[in-house]
């Protein structure tokens, strides 16, 4: 009560008459020990049994001396007419001094304004600080979501007030009740003014004169976000609490750091004002320091901290090392010692909900150009809950379609890179494929992920990567360009040193990474276009291919299901294997409900082994007082949870084993350690679970003793010395929950559902030879999640498209239609067709044959990006630039109306030529769907490509005023049909839109016009039907091969007419 007394006499407005003294606290109040955050409120009734009004239990603090004053008058802070200020002398005691020593009043305003301080005082006022001038300018905060604009205090009172009128039924009159009312609220509203006046700050504090360590101002280009200048004078003015304080925090501006003092964690300044924002914690200036603070119990700092991190925060903690009885023991002078022990990020947190899926940490490092244009990328990204590094590199064009299919597939949380170290283009791919909301952390200019050699340095003289289960040298040999994902290696460790994270760079273990090699290769665009793990409607998991395939139970499966998903193979054995498992495993029910039954008890195992690994050695935070104990308590509980869930996976291996399903078929796709015998995983497993009985029975929440934590630390490090079999075991069961998961997909299905045959790549050496060419045949084909209008089923359709040798079937189907009748959806069966054959999944259609496919191409829908002024035509362009570039004969490559994001002659002129390029050139397995019904003419005799349409018909029993067909309802039929589509039926789509009936009926009129005067343009495209430009092009070389002379025709001459023969031979067939 005495110190709540010493706050009020402080919070009191001084006297503005020239006779007023200053404010001065007794020196007989009690010293203040341990904390200066008050303890947290009790809930107090607001009404008694009387039932007095609102605020009136507490307004009697608030009261003034001039009580025939307005209370309304003083509502701002006039410096106008301030005759005089007096100083505020003040004395305090102890040696937990935090806070500036001055006293800033403010002049509320509608922002957040502050200003720098201005002595103002009488020159023979030496006792105290000086309250000072504000000038109207917003603090700055440190680079985080906290610095949004805050909601006035005053404006939340008033909007509390308004709801508590409609909520509560006062039992006195109305015209009390008003009257009451509005008398607390202007009470609260001069509490609120008067607060606000005695709100302190730092003078270095202020954006005018806000410096980085290196003393560049903030408009300096090179100045550190991170650090802050403090003078060196303020520094010797600060007791030695402050300067723990702002020794650690000068250095993590961009981090909210507590600071632990008694049983409290307190943020000041900056931070309380993120805490005030974020947590609705109320600012004070109790105790001793006077600045801005806000703080929590011992009990409510994990919560405050997750809190924070869910919300975009860094979060440090500045702990003691000693109590306050072993402080005192070195001298009654002597300050307790504290130090930074962690800082938190929302891609580095462990703990808390932090969900099924993958916490990423990306750094990513961009090199010089190669010979063809193309750059180079390094990179390197962390999963620090299952302690995992990966390391590779990328070569990628202009369109940065490589590092989308990166982003896509890892998925970061947070992304860093040098300052200066990215192209344009390369930020600009950071924006677009930011679908999971993560954070870009640019470094300050002059900082640099370090050399190659001065990284290798690092890793080996720190000992790094010693409890990996590879040699990071091996690793690092693997990668094609070894220096840019050295330096993106460097750079991620750091910044994992710098949130002194050392122990998890020590314990990671480290793998490559592939984004491309070896699995077909899916862009980072073409992910988004068939919506594999974001739909496009509110970017959420509902309709895509992820949601539909997992039915993964364990955590660790659903992560592993998305690695898949990723990377689709090409290796037909592996994709048979995988097919074999998932037919066996539909064959066999029972064995499929036992993994069932065995996945349900398992934790998340990944990251239980993760948290062992990083922990079993880092000692030094366990001599923390009362941390320590609640570290050994948590460590206790991820053991025995560890070991309780590996013998329950041990419970479902064991019988696998022995199964039939396990010699046939099983073994090829998982790799299993020893589990049985003497030096098998299941006696070394037996073990651990007796010294867990026995020492540790109830470990769920054991209180750890010295000699207990002696033998917690043996057990965890004999227990990781077989890390690498313990993680092996873990993938096994990480394996079997994914192909459960595809069996359970196939089971649950409820439409016709086939193993798919798929066969090598195709041979191509030239055309008279009888190579294989590529096959893509689909009978029954229907889209596995878009369900019809009537809520069933889609409607299922043929697509043939290739050949072998002795049958030549079409690579290229030109497909129209009208709007809305299902084009797009027919393409995105297709390619998801193709992708769960290729994962070893069941395909839905009635029958599946397939050549492997190396990649998918897709230019799919029309999106422009303003942020990164890209137009809808530059889109396209910029897509079809790469399909041109990248796709070979085994590729499957989908377009969908390209050329509509120009002008009509100019988009046919390119569509025609990207399609006969493709059809001619590379000869791929083609999808081209298109509205210039030009192009039907012009390639209907082309032998390699066919033409089908999207079937419709009208409905010509529903009422009309006139009988114009453009007036008729459509109906879609959704079926696949031969052909060319007449005409894209666009004034019916439009009269579903709802556009008005006269409107369409104008435009019909005007497209017939427009008709008849492009008929002639186009008039020569109708002799296409039964000469095509491959005829032409045959044409061409008979001519030329007819004017050689007898003395120039050579062997080449005679190949090039064996060729054209065989391509006639098997056109005509």
């Amino acid at each position: 009560m005495q110190r709540q007394k010493s706050i009020l006499s402080f919070l009191k407005r001084p006297e503005t008459s020239s006779a007023s003294k200053p404010v001065v606290l007794d020196a007989s109040d009690e010293e203040v020990k341990g904390t200066d955050t008050p303890p947290e409120k009790v809930p107090r009734k607001i009404f008694a049994d009387s039932r007095p009004s609102l605020f009136s239990s507490i307004k009697h603090k608030f009261s003034k001396s001039d009580s025939g004053q307005n209370t309304s008058s003083h509502s701002r802070f006039d410096l106008d007419n301030v005759s005089s200020v007096q100083s505020l002398p003040l004395k305090f005691d102890g040696p937990e001094v935090l806070c500036n020593e001055r006293l800033v009043p403010i002049q509320p305003k509608e922002q957040n304004i502050f200003s720098a301080s201005r002595p103002p005082g009488s020159a023979g006022d030496k006792s105290g600080s000086f309250l000072s001038a504000l000038e109207e300018d917003d603090v700055l905060g440190p680079d985080t979501p906290g610095m949004r604009p805050l909601i006035p205090r005053l404006k939340r009172v008033q909007e509390d007030i308004s709801n508590f009128r409609d909520k509560v039924d006062f039992s006195l009159p109305d015209n009390k009740k008003k009257a009451k009312i509005q008398q607390s609220s202007n009470v609260s509203k001069n509490v609120l003014d008067e607060d606000a006046e005695t709100i302190s700050k730092f003078e270095w504090l202020h954006p005018s004169r806000l410096k980085d360590a290196k003393g560049r101002k903030l408009g300096d280009p090179l100045y550190d976000k991170r650090t802050l200048y403090i003078p060196p004078d303020a520094l010797r003015k600060m007791s030695a609490s402050q300067r723990q304080y702002w020794d650690v925090k000068r250095q993590y501006m961009d981090v909210v750091v507590f600071f632990k003092v008694g049983k409290f964690y307190e943020l000041y300044e900056l931070d309380a004002e993120i805490g005030h924002k974020e947590l609705d914690w109320k600012i004070t200036l109790s105790g001793v320091g006077k600045c801005r603070q806000v703080g929590v119990s011992e009990s409510g700092i994990d919560d405050a901290v997750q809190k924070l991190i869910a919300r975009g925060y860094k979060v440090g903690r500045i702990e003691q090392l000693e109590t306050s009885e072993q402080a005192k023991s070195r001298g009654s002078t002597s300050v307790i010692q504290r130090k930074l022990i962690n800082v938190l990020t929302p891609a580095t947190t462990c703990e808390g909900n932090i969900g099924p899926d993958a916490v990423h940490l990306l750094a990513i490092k961009e090199d010089g150009l190669l010979g063809n244009g193309s750059s180079i990328f390094g990179f390197a990204f962390v999963d620090c809950a299952a302690l995992k590094f990966w390391v590779g590199s990328i070569s990628d064009d202009a369109s940065c379609a490589a590092l989308g299919a990166l982003l896509m597939q890892v998925s970061p949380k947070e992304i860093i890179y040098e300052g200066l170290g990215l192209s344009k283009d390369a930020q600009k791919a950071l924006k677009k494929y930011n679908l999971t909301g993560s954070t870009s952390s640019q470094l300050n200019p002059t900082d640099a992920f370090g050399e190659a050699l001065e990284v290798r340095n690092i890793i080996e003289t720190n000992r790094y990567f010693s409890g990996s289960c590879n040699s990071w040298h091996r690793i690092l040999d693997g990668v094609v360009h070894r220096d840019p994902a050295l330096c993106a290696l460097g750079g991620l460790i750091n910044h994992l040193s710098r949130l002194m994270s050392t122990e998890v760079i020590r314990n990671g273990d480290i793998f490559s990474y592939e984004v491309y090699k070896g699995f077909l290769r899916m862009d980072g665009q073409t992910l988004v276009n068939l919506e594999i793990f974001n739909n496009n409607a509110d970017g959420g998991q509902s309709g895509t291919l992820y949601k539909y395939l997992n039915n993964c139970i364990t955590p660790s499966g659903k992560r592993l299901l998305r690695n898949w998903i990723c990377h689709p193979l090409q290796d037909v054995d592996k994709i048979n294997s995988r097919l074999a498992v998932v037919e066996d495993l539909i064959a066999h029910s029972e064995i499929t409900l036992h993994i069932a039954q065995s996945l349900r008890q398992l934790p998340d195992l990944e990251r239980l082994l993760g948290r062992v690994k990083s922990s079993f050695q880092s000692s030094s935070i366990l001599l923390l007082p009362l941390i320590g104990n609640k570290l050994l308590k948590q460590r206790v509980k991820v053991f025995g949870s560890l070991i309780r869930g590996l013998r329950s996976g041990m419970q479902m291996l064991l019988p696998l084993q022995e199964h039939d399903i396990m010699t046939s078929s099983l073994s090829k796709v998982i790799s299993l350690p020893m589990l049985s015998g003497s030096e098998g995983l299941d006696k070394s497993l037996a073990q651990f679970e007796a010294a867990i009985d026995s020492d540790f029975p109830n470990y769920q929440n054991h209180n750890v003793t010295d000699s207990e934590a002696e033998t917690l630390s043996i057990l965890m490090e004999l227990f990781v010395e077989k890390a690498t079999q313990w993680a092996q075991m873990i993938h096994a069961i990480n394996c079997i929950d994914v192909l459960r998961s595809f069996a359970i997909s196939a089971i649950s299905s409820c439409g016709a559902m086939c193993k798919p045959t798929v066969l090598p790549h195709s041979k191509f050496a030239n055309p008279s030879t009888d190579a294989t060419c590529p096959i893509l045949r689909l009978k029954g084909l229907w889209h596995p999640y878009a369900l019809s209008e009537s809520g069933g089923l889609p409607v299922p359709n043929d697509i043939y498209l290739g050949g072998d040798g002795s049958s030549y079937l079409h690579g290229t189907l030109l497909l129209t239609g009208p709007n809305m009748g299902g084009k797009s959806t027919l393409l995105r069966a297709t390619c998801l067709a193709v992708i769960l054959a290729q994962l070893g999944c069941y395909v839905p259609c009635e029958t599946c044959t397939l050549s492997v496919v190396d990649i998918i191409f897709t230019r799919l829908g029309a999106a422009d990006r303003i942020m990164t002024g890209e137009s809808t035509f530059l889109i396209e362009c910029t897509e079809t630039a790469s399909v041109l570039q990248n796709a070979t004969p085994n590729s499957l490559v989908l377009l969908d109306e390209l050329g509509r994001g120009t002008s009509t002659f100019d988009g046919y002129a390119i569509a025609y030529a990207v399609f006969r390029h493709l059809v001619e050139s590379v000869n791929c397995r083609l999808m081209f769907a298109t509205h210039y019904h030009s192009l039907t003419k012009e390639f209907a005799a082309h032998p390699r490509v066919k033409l089908q349409h999207m079937a419709c018909c009208f409905d010509w029993t529903s009422k009309s005023t006139t009988p114009s067909q453009s007036n008729q309802k459509l109906i879609f039929l959704y079926r696949l049909a031969s052909g060319a589509c007449p005409e894209s039926y666009g004034m019916q789509t439009a009269l579903m839109a709802g556009i008005p009936s006269s409107v369409i009926k104008s435009a019909s009129e005007a497209g017939e016009v427009m008709k008849e005067i492009v008929a002639e343009s186009f008039k020569k495209s109708e002799q296409r039907e039964n000469f095509s430009t491959l005829h032409e092009e045959w044409l061409k070389s008979l001519l030329s091969i007819s004017t050689t002379s007898a003395a120039d025709f050579d062997d080449d001459a005679f190949d090039s007419l064996y060729c054209l023969w065989h391509e006639l031979k098997r056109s005509c067939k």
